[in-house]
């Protein structure tokens, strides 16, 4: 489907969304820690043993972190062991929602995603997000941590994979959880820590450091096609989805206004890269990500208004094959 042709769907409801139990001290942003935690895995002491059709996925197209978890069910040619369903882009207070249309839940019929985790764990009180990874037979969900379940997929799941990929080398594993914490500090979790920054210090402190990380990333692709070499890996997958959005929404709505993406002599090309890496395209919502950003986030954007697409060719060729 072409990423711009899609129909939003209407807000659940006029009451403006709140970052909720995620914490700001001193000015500074602080991402909730995730609830749920459990793996699928051959040995699981819970009962959560690999299987085709008994796992499905809840995610938003518009988020980075659900978007990674997408492009790994993608990459692995999951689709048919792994159902999944979308929550509408524009969300309120009452958080991420089944509304309809192309927002639907066909396993639960749950009209909000907070359905899902009261069920899991009738105490819940905190922010709900997404994806969330939900046991068809135990009525539960496994995990709701992007980063657990995109290394699942490309593990536990590969025996189901129509196509599988390596995303997780064992010869690189130590490598790749530093580089892909540092991304995480830094650039993943750095542009909300910019954007939802409260004091002057803690939003500078964040994009100071977020552009450094950049700096150093765009010098360590000018000799290596991906960040680990001639193979997209899981660190590469990570780091993307906020590479896509960064010039359409982070440059702009969250103030990441040093540079542009687009402006970097190596990442803008390995951005391309991998947006036509085979089966990544078709995950790329640009209307859901620019809605969902402008607005819902009211503190941020009062108006609502959505800031027009940036003038970007995704399809130039990036030129990069020659790198190892």
């Amino acid at each position: 489907m072409d990423p711009k042709s899609a129909t939003i769907a209407q807000p659940a409801s006029t009451e403006p969304f709140r970052i909720g139990a995620a914490e700001q001290e001193a000015g500074e942003f602080r991402r909730q820690r995730s609830r749920f935690r459990d793996w699928v895995a051959p040995d699981s002491e819970r009962g959560f043993t690999p299987a085709a059709g008994r796992y499905h996925l809840y995610v938003c197209r518009a988020c980075p972190w659900a978007h990674r978890t997408l492009i790994g069910r993608a990459l692995m040619g999951l689709e048919d062991a792994i159902s999944v369903s979308f929550v509408d882009p524009i969300r309120d207070a009452r958080g991420w929602a089944f509304t309809g249309g192309n927002y639907e839940d066909p396993v639960n019929g749950f009209q909000f995603l907070s359905e899902a985790y009261v069920a899991s764990a009738p105490d819940f009180s905190d922010r709900v997000t997404v994806p969330v990874l939900w046991d068809k037979q135990s009525g539960r969900i496994v995990n709701n941590e992007s980063a657990d379940i995109l290394r699942m997929l490309s593990t536990a799941f590969a025996p189901f994979a129509a196509h599988p990929v390596v995303l997780y080398p064992p010869r690189l594993a130590e490598a790749i959880d530093a580089l892909s914490e540092h991304i995480y500090e830094n650039v993943n979790n750095g542009v909300y820590r910019a954007g939802f920054a409260t004091s002057q210090r803690a939003y500078e402190r964040a994009v100071e450091h977020l552009f450094t990380a950049l700096d150093d990333l765009d010098l360590r692709l000018a000799d290596s096609r991906f960040l680990f070499g001639s193979e997209p890996i899981e660190t590469d997958w990570r780091l993307f989805t906020t590479l896509l959005r960064f010039d359409a929404v982070y440059q702009i709505h969250f103030k990441c206004s040093l540079r542009k993406i687009a402006e970097y002599p190596n990442l803008w090309p390995y951005l391309r890269d991998l947006y036509q890496w085979p089966g990544v395209r078709e995950t790329v919502r640009f209307d859901e990500i620019r809605a969902h950003y402008y607005r819902t986030h009211e503190t941020i954007n009062p108006t609502g208004i959505v800031a027009m697409m940036p003038a970007l060719d995704f399809d130039e060729p990036p030129g990069r094959e020659q790198l190892a």
